[in-house]
C-alpha cells in the first residue's frame, strides 16, 4: 500500500510538471489537416496535400486565412510524408489525448517515461536526470523523465524492478501499456509501430543535387531528369514537389527527381543558366531532340496530368518506329554497331523503350514496331513465338531472338530487365569486334589506307556531283594529314549502307585536303578558310551545294560518330557560299 502511494504522489508531481511546461500549448493533428485516415499511405497523403495546397496556396487563394492555412498543410505535409518524423507523431503526438494536456500521450522506451504535448516549436533543454525534450516534430513537444538504470532493473529504479510509470496509468484507467492507451479512458488505440517503413511504401524520392551528383549522376547520363530549382524562400516550391512527386510515382524507372538549392549550389545553377526570382522552376533534362542532356522548362499548370504527358513527350527518341512488313536490318550501318528491334502491340514507342534509347545511344541502334501477330518471316525464322519481343542483329552480321514473352510487373522492373538484356547483348558484340580486328588479313591495311589528296584533276571524280557525301579530311601539318588518312582509312572499309538512300560503296567518298593550297577552296565553305584549325572534317553533299563540319578531337569515334549522323541526317545542314572549286 506504501508502494502505491508512493507511486501516485511521483505520478502526481509528474503530471504537474508537465502542466507547467505544456499547459499552454496545442497540437494541430496533421491527419486532420490533410483530411487522411491514420494508416493512409504515402501516395494518399500525397494526393491530398496536393489537392490542399493548390486550393490554399497564396498565389492563387487570396481569401483571409488562406497563407495560415497553407503553412498548416505544409506543416502537416513535413511531419506525415517523413517516416521518422511521423513514426514519432504517432506514438507520442496523438491528438486524442487529455485536452488538458494539449493532445499529449504517455509511453515508455528504454527506462523513461515520455510524454507529447502540443506546442509551436520544439525547445531543449535539461535538468540533471530530469526533464529533457527528446525532439519536437511539427507542433509537437516530447519530454521524458528518467529514473536512471535500464528498464527492468531494480538496481536504478527506486520502486523497484519492473515498475514505470506507464503501469500505474494502465491500472487506473485500464487497457494495455501506456503506449497504446490514452490518459482519460480513451479506447482507441495508436497506429501499431511494427512494420512502419512498409505501411507507407511507394514515394519517390526526390533527390537533393548538388555540384557532384549533378556531374556523376545527371549530365549526360542517358537518364531523363525532372529537376526542380529553387531558394528557401521561394514560392510554389512544395506545390511543384507534390506534382513532381505525383508525376515521378507513375513515371518511375524511366524518370529521375531532383531538386537544387541554388543558395547552396550558386556555380550549378549559373552554369545551368537558370536564375531564381520570386518563384521555383521546373526544368527536364532531356534527350528528345540531341545525344548530349539538355534543360527544357515546364511552364504548364500545376496539376500532375500536364507535368506527365510534358515529360512523356520528352523522354529520348533514338529508337526508329519503322514497318515490320517492311523492315530489314540495314547491312552494314555507320558506325559499326549492334542493332536490336522491339516488337511490342503499342501504337506508339513504348516509354521503357525510349528510356532505354537514351541509356544506350551511341552504343547500340534503336528500332521498333506494332506487331499482334508472330506470322511475320522474320519472326518465325527466329523464333519469336510470343510478343513482346526484341530481337537483334550483331557487328559480324547475326539475327538472332535476344527474348520473346517479356512481362514485367512496372515500368521500373521492365526498364531493369532490358538493360541487363542489352549489357548482356553489347558484351557480347565487343567481344566479336574484337575478334574480328584479330582475323583480318594483313594485306588489308596498305589496301585500305590509299585516301586520295584532293585536287583539280580528281576534283569531279573524287567529290562531284555522282558522289552522294564527300568526306574531306583538311590537314595543317604532316602529323595531321597521318591522323586523318588512317582514321578515314578505317572508316573506308565499311560499307556505308543507310536504308534505300545509300546503295553502293561509291554513295560516300573520301579524301584529304591541303589547307595551306586549297585556302579558296575552304573559302567556299568559311569566310577565313578555317585557318585555326590544323585538322577537321568536312562532310560534302555535292548535289545540294550543303556541308557540315566537324572540328572536334578528330579520334576513330568521334569520326564515325559524325559520318554517321551526317548520313541518318541527325547533323543540320549548311548552304555553301558559292560552288567549291579546286584550282
Amino acid at each position: 500500500m506504501g508502494i502505491l502511494l508512493r507511486s501516485l504522489l511521483v505520478a502526481s508531481l509528474v503530471l504537474s510538471s508537465l502542466v507547467l511546461h505544456v499547459a499552454a500549448a496545442k497540437t494541430i493533428d496533421p491527419y486532420k489537416v490533410l483530411g487522411v485516415d491514420k494508416n493512409a499511405s504515402q501516395r494518399d497523403i500525397q494526393k491530398a496535400f496536393h489537392k490542399l495546397s493548390l486550393k490554399y496556396h497564396p498565389d492563387k487563394n487570396k481569401g483571409k486565412g488562406a497563407q495560415e492555412k497553407f503553412e498548416e498543410i505544409n506543416n502537416a505535409y513535413e511531419i506525415l510524408s517523413d517516416e521518422e518524423k511521423r513514426k514519432n507523431y504517432d506514438l507520442y503526438g496523438d491528438e486524442k489525448g487529455n485536452p488538458e494536456f494539449g493532445g499529449g500521450n504517455f509511453g515508455n522506451h528504454g527506462g523513461s517515461t515520455y510524454f507529447t504535448g502540443g506546442g509551436p516549436k520544439s525547445s531543449q533543454f535539461t535538468s540533471g536526470n530530469g526533464w529533457q525534450t527528446m525532439g519536437g516534430q511539427g507542433n509537437t513537444k516530447t519530454f521524458s523523465f528518467s529514473f536512471g538504470g535500464k528498464p527492468g532493473a531494480s538496481g536504478g529504479n527506486p520502486f523497484g524492478g519492473g515498475f514505470d510509470l506507464g503501469d500505474v496509468f494502465s491500472n487506473l484507467f485500464g487497457g494495455g501499456p501506456m503506449g497504446d492507451s490514452h490518459i482519460g479512458g480513451s479506447s482507441g488505440s495508436a497506429r501499431a509501430n511494427t512494420g512502419t517503413s512498409g505501411q507507407h511504401s511507394g514515394t519517390t524520392k526526390i533527390e537533393d543535387i548538388t555540384t557532384q551528383v549533378f556531374n556523376k549522376e545527371v549530365a549526360d547520363q542517358g537518364t531523363t531528369w525532372l529537376l526542380l530549382f529553387y531558394t528557401p524562400q521561394s514560392k510554389s516550391q512544395f506545390v511543384l514537389e507534390s506534382v513532381m512527386q505525383d508525376v515521378v510515382h507513375s513515371l518511375d524507372g524511366v524518370l529521375r527527381a531532383g531538386k537544387i538549392n541554388c543558395d547552396n549550389e550558386k556555380s550549378l545553377c549559373k552554369r545551368s543558366g537558370v536564375s531564381i526570382g520570386k518563384s521555383a522552376r521546373l526544368f527536364i533534362y532531356s534527350y528528345a531532340t540531341a545525344e548530349k542532356g539538355s534543360l527544357h522548362e515546364y511552364s504548364g499548370e500545376h496539376d500532375a496530368k500536364s507535368l506527365k504527358t510534358f515529360c512523356q513527350e520528352h523522354l529520348p527518341r533514338f529508337s526508329k518506329r519503322v514497318d515490320i512488313s517492311q523492315f530489314s536490318f540495314p547491312l552494314n550501318v555507320l558506325p559499326n554497331l549492334p542493332q536490336v528491334l522491339l516488337l511490342s502491340s503499342k501504337k506508339d514507342t513504348p516509354a521503357m523503350w525510349r528510356a532505354i534509347s537514351g541509356m544506350f545511344r551511341n552504343r547500340i541502334i534503336f528500332y521498333d514496331a506494332e506487331v499482334h501477330d508472330v506470322s511475320h518471316p522474320l519472326l518465325k525464322s527466329l523464333g519469336v513465338k510470343n510478343l513482346p519481343a526484341v530481337i537483334g542483329r550483331t557487328v559480324n552480321g547475326e539475327e538472332l531472338l535476344l527474348k520473346d514473352g517479356i512481362s514485367v510487373k512496372d515500368l521500373r522492373s521492365g526498364v531493369k530487365e532490358l538493360k541487363t538484356l542489352l549489357d548482356s547483348f553489347e558484351k557480347k558484340n565487343k567481344k566479336l569486334l574484337s575478334n574480328l580486328a584479330n582475323k583480318k588479313p594483313s594485306g588489308q591495311w596498305e589496301e585500305i589506307k590509299k585516301i586520295p589528296l584532293l585536287t583539280a584533276s580528281n576534283f569531279e571524280e573524287t567529290c562531284g556531283e555522282k558522289t552522294s557525301v564527300c568526306i574531306i579530311g583538311v590537314f595543317g601539318s604532316n602529323k595531321a594529314k597521318g591522323q586523318l588518312e588512317a582514321v578515314l582509312s578505317e572508316i573506308s572499309m565499311k560499307t556505308l549502307i543507310r536504308g534505300q538512300n545509300y546503295n553502293s560503296r561509291n554513295a560516300v567518298s573520301y579524301a584529304l585536303l591541303d589547307k595551306d593550297k586549297q585556302s579558296g577552296f575552304l573559302s567556299s565553305f568559311d569566310k577565313s578558310g578555317y585557318r585555326s584549325s590544323d585538322k577537321l572534317l568536312i562532310a560534302y553533299k555535292p548535289r545540294r551545294g550543303k556541308f557540315a563540319v566537324y572540328d572536334g578531337e578528330v579520334t576513330l569515334e568521334e569520326a564515325e560518330r559524325f559520318v554517321g549522323s551526317v548520313l541518318n541526317g541527325d547533323v543540320q545542314l549548311s548552304p555553301t557560299k558559292q560552288k567549291p572549286v579546286l584550282r
